[in-house]
């Protein structure tokens, strides 16, 4: 056989396993990098591990303006765009009793839209469809009863809270867990509550300490890790209330259950 043919034979042999070497790299990548399955009702990733959650709770407890109740549907619509691909949002409202009422909650997974998806792997537009009407149209629903403004007797804000931490789809198993909460912070509970001052913090209040002390001992330790973003509904007999003393008794509270507080006006 002649030194030319078995350079041609050789090469011939190492196209061949550079061919093979594609189509391994090819089925390796499909395996790897193909869409996980997820749950048809949530869209959430059918997963041992919680994906992140960031959860909106709206109290419902005072009544509030129609300017108002535009501002809070702006904050949820922004919150959900800022959402990463594969992260839980849950919204829901306050109750008199500090319990989240289900006929008006709503708890999805972002699914991603078009424009964040592998073209290689998933189609872009119904991508971009399945996002808008599995996702984004439901929770407009659910919006629209949302911020219409209702009354309580009561307002457990802090329950609310500690009840959230409690759920297993909000437990410390989740790698975030962020809340923003659309509240006055008037809380008005058998923790304590903030009216009876005046629009001054009332003579009664327990000590920042022996409520965190409360707290715990009714709800354990859940909220610690906790961010939360509250989003302040002024009243205008309680601004000063709500701004000074009482804003200063929350940080306090939070604060030593372990929740990291951020206040921005409504």
């Amino acid at each position: 056989m002649s030194r030319r043919r078995r350079r041609q034979q050789r090469q011939a042999i190492i196209n061949f396993a550079m061919v093979l070497a594609i189509i391994a790299g090819i089925i390796y990548i499909a395996y790897t990098v193909r869409p996980a399955p997820f749950d048809e009702t949530t869209l959430c990733l059918i997963s041992d591990d919680l994906p992140p959650h960031t959860a909106i709770i709206i109290d419902k407890t005072d009544e509030y303006s129609e300017t108002q109740a535009d501002l809070i549907a702006d904050v949820i619509r922004r919150t959900r765009e800022r959402l990463v691909v594969g992260e839980r949002i849950t919204l829901f409202e306050l109750d008199a009793q500090g319990r989240f009422d289900p006929r008006g909650e709503i708890s999805m997974c972002n699914p991603g839209r078009g424009n964040q998806v592998n073209p290689l792997f998933r189609n872009p537009k119904q991508m971009e469809d399945r996002y808008e009407e599995q996702f984004a149209a439901p929770m407009e629903t659910v919006l629209a009863d949302l911020v219409v403004p209702k009354e309580a007797p009561s307002s457990p804000i802090m329950e609310a809270l500690a009840r959230l931490a409690q759920t297993e789809a909000f437990s410390d198993r989740a790698p975030r867990r962020r809340v923003v909460l659309i509240s006055d912070m008037l809380q008005n509970s058998d923790v304590f509550s903030a009216y009876g001052g005046g629009g001054s913090m009332p003579e009664d209040m327990p000590d920042w300490a022996d409520t965190v002390d409360a707290i715990t001992n009714r709800f354990g330790t859940s909220l610690t890790g906790v961010e939360l973003e509250i989003r302040l509904i002024p009243r205008d007999r309680y601004v000063d209330l709500q701004r000074g003393a009482l804003k200063e008794y929350w940080n306090n509270v939070l604060g030593n259950l372990g929740v990291t507080v951020t206040w921005r006006d409504l």
